[in-house]
């Protein structure tokens, strides 16, 4: 029977299209990889890809042996999920990854929840953006990662566990806190804006939205949710964020929110995200749970 590496390697083929993008995925250098594939074709008998300049492609052989490598890779990653479960339950450790968004405004939530029927359990949630959240996963660093991306790279799994809805705010002494008529995306996209960096769900679902319209350079780009509301404060500029990260600052008075129209287009999903076939078992299947009860296990 072929290695299970090179059947992985076969199916991130053509998953991404891609011998150089399969490699990269594995942590394989490209001649590796072709040497790999070669060693698989002899084993098999018969040419599985087809290389051309503008990528790879399998073969009729190569497709019917990615389609019979796949439940065999579901069922090794949900061993090792499983075994490695087993670690988790001994040292009673569940390590998340959390876009910034979700571990300041829904993660409480979720976490007190979780610990409330799994005292037990220790939970480290580490926060990064939603670029950098789905790189580590498909690096293997951790197995769950909590994101608001509106799009999610090839070789992930997803389950919808909620929304977030982005709203525009401004300084009260801004002309835009007393405007009456929506403010509309063409002249969003015109205004130098206070954005997250690049990487951040906020600033991808943003620019999505404003893809119809040349997009102004920003008036600044801040790397966190409170030195954006901050930089709003202290009149930097509007900008776009999620309304439960603003509210307290709405509250206070201190920022105004700024109807806009199309505003369901800034309207985004929160996702659970893991390996395809490293379904998520044991605490860490518990706390996706967790963070919408009304939710099925997770599947592969």
């Amino acid at each position: 029977m072929p290695n299970l590496q090179l059947l992985d390697l076969l199916v991130r083929v053509e998953q991404l299209g891609s011998l150089s993008k399969a490699a990269t995925s594995l942590q394989l250098a490209q001649p590796n990889a072709s040497r790999a594939l070669a060693r698989l074709e002899r084993q098999i008998g018969r040419p599985l890809l087809v290389r051309s300049s503008s990528g790879s492609k399998l073969t009729s052989t190569g497709t019917l042996v990615a389609g019979w490598a796949r439940p065999l890779l579901a069922a090794a990653g949900e061993f090792e999920a499983a075994m490695a479960s087993l670690d988790h339950a001994v040292h009673n450790k569940l390590g998340v990854l959390a876009s910034q968004t979700i571990a300041e405004s829904y993660a409480p939530a979720w976490l007190a929840r979780f610990q409330a029927a799994y005292p037990q359990v220790s939970v480290h949630m580490e926060v990064a953006n939603s670029t950098t959240i789905m790189d580590r996963i498909l690096a293997g660093d951790t197995r769950l990662g909590l994101i608001e991306s509106a799009t999610v790279r090839p070789g992930l799994h997803t389950q919808l566990i909620g929304h977030d809805q982005l709203i525009l705010i401004c300084p009260a002494a801004h002309p835009w806190a007393h405007r009456r008529s929506p403010v509309s995306l063409k002249q969003l996209a015109g205004t130098p804006l206070v954005v997250r960096e690049q990487g951040s769900g906020t600033r991808q679902v943003l620019e999505l939205a404003l893809a119809d319209f040349p997009i102004t350079a920003p008036a600044m780009v801040a790397s966190s949710n409170a030195a954006v509301i901050g930089s709003v404060t202290a009149g930097a500029g509007p900008s776009v964020i999620s309304k439960r990260s603003a509210a307290p600052a709405l509250a206070q008075g201190t920022i105004v929110e700024v109807a806009v129209a199309h505003a369901h287009r800034l309207r985004r999903p929160l996702r659970a995200i893991w390996a395809s076939g490293n379904a998520p078992v044991g605490p860490a299947a518990h706390f996706v749970q967790a963070s919408r009860p009304s939710l099925p296990p997770p599947q592969q």
